[in-house]
Parts: structure tokens; sequence; C-alpha cells
């Protein structure tokens, strides 16, 4: 398979320019998000239709603006635009600060709901036709019981869905927070499945959040986005309960064994 045609041929004047500002446009809209690898020189030269002197010439001066970064050996990268979400020292204190999560959940309310909304009403040909795909392989993920997959799928839907808001910010934002919940900082999926039973719930509200916005039904997306980040608080609240209350069962069931305590006779 050959390289992505992203790009495209530009003119002859002020070509150095002209290929700066068409990267950038695709930086600035979100096309090219951070951590992306551009495609190779020779690639990219072709697809833009200038020569390898006026293409370096061009990544020279969006390096220097910081916008991308060349790692020897490796190729020429879109840089770290929005950094980390944050930084380690706080991720630690999240993971250990139960409330935390629930501030986390509470944004990501707000925004997916808003991400839908607007994917609804501005979802292009390219965008539906992405988002039905990844609900196809969400749907075989779950026949296949294949845990690794259904994830992949699930942040594939969720980052589809906000691409097709078409708002840069938006897009470069929650591809930050996103990174988070794929490294697992404040839950794992498969958490989510021990109260779901099987996944099948996940599944169905998936299909209904990704249908509601191929349909262009702006308030039923909205209400699907908002109503499986409410299933995940309302989930991770019972297994929080359960836990505690099987780490009490285990307390009474030790001392039970051991006789540890008795009550004094007479």
């Amino acid at each position: 398979m050959g390289p992505i045609a992203i790009f495209e041929p530009v003119g002859h004047e002020s070509l150095a320019e002209a290929v700066v500002a068409q990267i950038e446009d695709l930086i600035a809209s979100g096309v090219l998000k951070q951590g992306r690898k551009l495609p190779s020189e020779r690639d990219l030269a072709e697809m833009l239709r200038v020569s390898r002197p006026k293409l370096r010439e061009a990544l020279s001066v969006l390096e220097e603006r910081g916008l991308v970064t060349t790692q020897h050996g490796e190729g020429t990268f879109v840089a770290a635009l929005t950094g980390q979400a944050m930084m380690p020292a706080l991720l630690a204190l999240y993971e250990r600060h139960e409330p935390a999560f629930f501030d986390y959940l509470e944004y990501r309310r707000e925004q997916e709901g808003f991400a839908a909304r607007l994917a609804a009403r501005r979802a292009t040909k390219a965008d539906k036709e992405r988002i039905t795909e990844i609900l196809d392989e969400n749907e075989r993920a779950w026949q296949e019981n294949d845990s690794k997959a259904s994830q992949e799928a699930d942040f594939a839907l969720h980052s589809a869905i906000v691409d097709a808001s078409q708002n840069a910010t938006l897009i470069h934002m929650m591809a930050s927070i996103y990174e988070l919940t794929r490294k697992g900082v404040f839950y794992n999926r498969d958490f989510l499945k021990t109260i779901d039973g099987t996944g099948e719930k996940l599944l169905q509200q998936h299909l209904e959040l990704g249908r509601a916005v191929i349909e262009g039904d702006e308030a039923r997306a909205e209400k699907a986005a908002t109503d499986h980040i409410d299933f995940v608080e309302k989930s991770f609240r019972l297994g929080l309960e359960r836990r505690r209350l099987e780490a009490m069962a285990e307390k009474r069931r030790m001392l039970s064994d051991h006789h540890t305590f008795r009550m004094p006779q007479g």
C-alpha cells in the first residue's frame, strides 16, 4: 500500500512557503496530530511535486516553528503540540486519589457530548464511512471476544467522532485525554466488562453513538455520548462498592477462621 494522499501538489511560486502553509493547515485542522510520522522525504516531495531541496527548506521552517521534529534514521514527526495532559507526578496522584477519576469523567462527559453533537451536524461522507468501518470492527471484536481489538475499536470510535466534529481544539485536546485512557491511567476497559457481564452493553452504546452521528441526529448523538460516560461512572462506583464489600467479607472470614477474638466468659 502506498502513502496516503492527503497532500496536494503546490504551484511554482514560493514553493517552500506553499509547502509550509499546507502542512501547517493540516496540523491546525487536526488532520495531522502530534506524533504522526510524515511520509518519507521522497514520497512527500513526489506528492507535493516539489524538489527535495525545497521540501527540506520547508521542513526546516516547520521545525524552527516547533511544529515538526526530525529524528535521525526515523523520519519527521508532528511535534508534541499539546504536550502531556498531565505530568507524571499528577498522574500518580490521580491514581491514588479516587475523586480525581470522577472529575476526569465529568470533563469527558461534557466534551464528548459536545463533540457528538457537532459530529452529527458536520460529519462528511468520509467521516461517516470511517465511523461505519469502526462500528463493524466493534461488532466483529465483540463476537470473537477479542479484548484487545475491542479496546482499539473503542478508542478509534471516540477519536473518529471527535475528528468528525471538525473542531481543531477539540481534536487536539481530546487526543491527549484519550492517551491517558489508552494507557489505563484511570480505568481498564476489562474492569467495565466485569460490571457489564459480556461487554454487550458497551457494544450497544457504541453502536447507538456511531449510528446517531451517521444519521445526523444531533440530540440523539449527544445523549448517546453522555449516557455512555454515565454508564462508565455508574459501573466504576458499583465496582468500588463491590471491592469494599468483598474486602470486609474477607476480613470477617479471616476472623472467623482464626478465632482471633472471643467474647469474655461469665
